[in-house]
């Protein structure tokens, strides 16, 4: 017999024991197709609310943009999903200006169990609109921690409106309404005499003070715009049932089952007596079985006794 050459055979015992510790597994190309394509499914859940928009860039120290977005996509629960937005929006530094958490009743269907008893069948979609505010720098990070409670996506609409003009307007309005107000006020102290001037330009004077306030209020309306970001959410989930048995309170008697209800009930109830009364009888063969026995005796003895 011929020996086996050492060397296929240590070849093999290494081949073994490497696929026994597992330390020298290498990805396939198939394991590495699964988790390139696991990555993009994961990144696609992500991408459709982001947007370069919503990304504060070097561009902001030149100008000044009022971001905005609004969302509307389907979430398997929206109370869960909401109470998760709310701690979201609360850990990057913004707070909730409004929500309306609300559900809606589509139909509902009653079916009859018994006389006294209905089950009551209510479906119904449950929806939220919120509104929220958060620092403009975190509005991509904030979107992209909401993209995971996305199950469908509706829409999704980003913007980014440059209002560096319109501020600069609003402050140009104030100095030159300032300027105008100092010379109004001034004309009045010194040139004011009669009633009917002061009064006219006294009036004068409040409507260029108004006019400034109104700018001031303005800028700073839009410079909080600027400093948070608006976004508005609209959320839904698959419609949901609810069933719940409840008691009849009216009287019984219009609930009454028809005439073939009545003659199934009255054969099952039949039927139910002649089981009860056959489990009866076959409890007791014992003790049938003894009065029969008894019987048998009697029968062949007691007889002859008498005679």
């Amino acid at each position: 017999m011929k020996a086996l050459p050492i060397i296929p055979i240590f070849v093999v015992f290494f081949s073994f024991f490497s696929c026994k510790s597992g330390n020298s597994y290498a990805p396939s190309t198939a394991d590495s197709t699964k988790v390139d394509n696991y990555k993009t499914a994961t990144d696609s859940v992500e991408s459709p609310v982001s947007s370069s928009a919503a990304v504060v860039s070097k561009k902001d120290t030149e100008r000044k943009f009022v971001r905005t977005a609004d969302l509307k996509f389907k979430v398997k629960d929206v109370a869960k999903a909401t109470y998760y937005i709310e701690d979201v929006v609360n850990r990057q530094g913004g707070f909730v200006t409004y929500t309306n958490l609300v559900s809606t009743i589509d139909n509902t269907s009653s079916t009859q169990v018994s006389e006294d008893s209905t089950l009551e069948t209510t479906f119904y979609n449950v929806t939220n609109t919120m509104t929220i505010r958060v620092p403009n720098n975190k509005l991509d990070s904030t979107l992209k921690e909401i993209a995971k409670n996305i199950d469908y996506l509706d829409y999704r609409i980003i913007k980014a409106d440059d209002v560096a003009l319109q501020l600069l307007s609003n402050e140009l309005t104030q100095k030159r309404v300032a300027k105008n107000e100092a010379r109004v006020a001034n004309a009045i102290d010194t040139k004011g005499k009669k009633l009917a001037e002061t009064t006219t330009a006294e009036e004068t004077l409040l409507s260029k003070q108004e006019a400034s306030d109104n700018a001031k209020i303005a800028n700073l309306s839009l410079q909080d715009q600027v400093s948070f970001s608006t976004i508005t959410i609209n959320i839904y989930q698959k419609q949901t049932l609810k069933r719940e048995l409840i008691c009849n309170n009216k009287s019984t008697k219009e609930y009454e089952p028809n005439f073939g209800i009545k003659v199934y009930q009255s054969l099952q109830f039949g039927w139910d007596m002649l089981e009860t009364i056959i489990v009866s009888i076959v409890r007791l063969w014992g003790l049938i079985l003894l009065a029969l026995i008894a019987y048998l005796i009697y029968r062949k003895y007691g007889r002859k006794a008498k005679k």
